[in-house]
């Protein structure tokens, strides 16, 4: 997982203005994540399976109205490659208004998750899936890049070694100007001096030459319409609001600042809502082009966010001649670097391993194989997650224990059992096998003064020993009961149908 690198308050909007030195720094922040946005809009675009023009009319809205609503500072909103590949099938089968109708529906549906409370979930999220998060999220970065090494020109690959040489040294000569900078504008004019046949952005595909404007789906407003967009507009819902909240969490790691995960998720909805209206193809969180930001550039203000949508706007718009320009090879030493700072190296190292529980390091690795597989950052998490609670439910169950006493007092002998532990389903399954029915006396205590009642499973194990008890004509009491174990018990015992 990323650190803290600093523990300053966070500089505001207003402070960043009145600044040179700050707004510098958010100014060539933006410029640095706009010229990364251009390529990976126009690809997600080809996923989705529309005009380039689509994914990076969506990458502005996204950018320029999450950095007025969102709840996260510096972090980058535009066109991603998981909604892409939610909603593809929706424009091969029923085409472009039915897209544009899932996306709007999709951020209403996000608006109605934030109001509910989503964000609240991100407290469930375990350590050690956020760290597969982040591994799994460079490893794709950098898969990425992959398509843009093969089968090229041989002079791509010293580009490349170039300009990752530039980036890794440039921060020792001049920290003001971010390297990654640099490294484009350099790689770009030795390219065009020497006139070096390359591929470039312009080979991505067509760039626009207008602005976005108001777009209104034409589709029936019927319930049939619902029963086409609302399964994948809920996905792109779900897929959006979980990438975006743990790219949130991230970045409130790397800078130690907190950031309101509730509005986040309501300007993402919000922000989609908006770019549908404008004929944009919906996005979230862009992870690697928020570490550019945060991470590379030092961007801490919603002044990078804004100029990242408003300068991809004016380059691809207005300067699109000159940015089709930019060799590939420049973007993709940029990418290669944000994947590597990115992976959490330190998870990876022998003596981590070798200390770290077995359980913790199969979730992370769970996470990782699952997100890199499926290339969906949500799949991951969800299955992450899953893992961790199996084995968490798994460890937790052999911590409970059952002893047996034999007691002698006025009224003869009776059995008392102490349990110690917590009670829910994976403890109380095997609860029903701890007692010893034939050789017990005549009367059975059930101490539970040291555990803890959390759910039905083992009200209905509870209820299922009392029966077996009394068929042998025997009496169980049951004792010790704190609060809201005798509250559960008291109202579910004898009302669970026995199996």
């Amino acid at each position: 997982m990323s650190t803290a690198v600093s523990s300053a308050p966070e500089p505001t909007v207003r402070a960043a203005l009145r600044s040179p030195r700050l707004l510098r720094t958010e100014v060539l922040a933006g410029l640095v994540v706009a010229l990364a946005l251009i390529p990976e809009a126009i690809s997600f675009s080809i996923i989705a399976g529309v005009d380039p023009r689509v994914g990076l009319f969506a990458s502005f809205t996204m950018a320029v109205a999450i950095s007025f609503l969102g709840g996260r500072p510096a972090m980058i909103s535009a066109a991603t490659g998981a909604v892409a590949l939610v909603i593809a099938p929706v424009m091969r089968d029923h085409g472009y208004d039915y897209l544009i109708a899932t996306v709007l529906l999709g951020g209403l549906i996000q608006i109605a998750l934030a109001l509910a409370g989503v964000a609240r979930l991100m407290r469930f999220i375990p350590r050690s899936v956020m760290v597969g998060f982040v591994n799994a999220l460079a490893i794709l970065i950098f898969g990425a890049q992959v398509d843009h090494m093969v089968d090229v020109p041989w002079a791509v690959y010293p580009l490349i070694a170039v300009g990752i040489a530039v980036i890794v040294a440039f921060p020792t000569v001049n920290d003001i100007v971010p390297a990654p900078l640099v490294a484009i504008v350099a790689l770009t004019a030795f390219v065009l001096i020497a006139a070096v046949d390359v591929p470039d952005v312009g080979d991505q595909g067509e760039l626009p030459d207008s602005l976005p404007a108001w777009f209104v789906p034409d589709v029936p407003l019927e319930l049939h319409t619902l029963e086409i967009i609302a399964p994948y507009a809920l996905a792109m819902a779900v897929v959006g609001i979980l990438e975006s909240l743990l790219t949130a969490k991230l970045v409130d790691d790397i800078t130690d600042t907190h950031s309101d995960k509730t509005r986040e998720a309501l300007g993402q909805g919000a922000a989609n809502v908006i770019t549908g209206f404008f004929g944009g193809m919906g996005g979230c969180a862009m992870i690697g082009q928020t570490m550019i930001n945060v991470k590379v550039s030092r961007a801490r203000t919603r002044i990078s966010t804004f100029l990242a949508g408003t300068l991809l706007l004016v380059l691809v718009v207005g300067l699109g001649d000159v940015v089709a320009l930019i060799p590939m090879a420049a973007l993709v030493a940029v990418m290669i670097m944000v994947s590597v700072g990115t992976f959490d190296w330190h998870s990876v190292r022998p003596s981590t391993l070798r200390r770290m529980p077995k359980s913790e390091t199969t979730v992370m690795v769970a996470t990782v194989l699952v997100t890199v597989s499926t290339h969906n950052l949500a799949i991951g998490v969800v299955v992450g997650v899953l893992v961790a609670m199996t084995l968490f439910a798994r460890r937790v169950a052999h911590l409970t224990e059952t002893d047996r006493e034999l007691v002698e007092d006025g009224d003869g002998a009776k059995a008392v059992y102490q349990v110690t532990g917590e009670l829910f389903f994976a403890s109380s399954n095997d609860l029903y096998t701890q007692f010893d029915y034939g050789g017990d006396p005549s009367r059975i205590v059930i101490d539970l003064s040291a555990s803890h009642i959390w759910d039905a499973s083992t009200v209905a194990a509870l209820d299922a020993i009392t029966t077996k008890y009394e068929s042998r004509g025997k009496a169980v009491e049951i004792v010790g009961l704190n609060e809201a174990s005798a509250e559960r018990h008291g109202r579910l015992t004898g009302e669970l149908p026995s199996h």
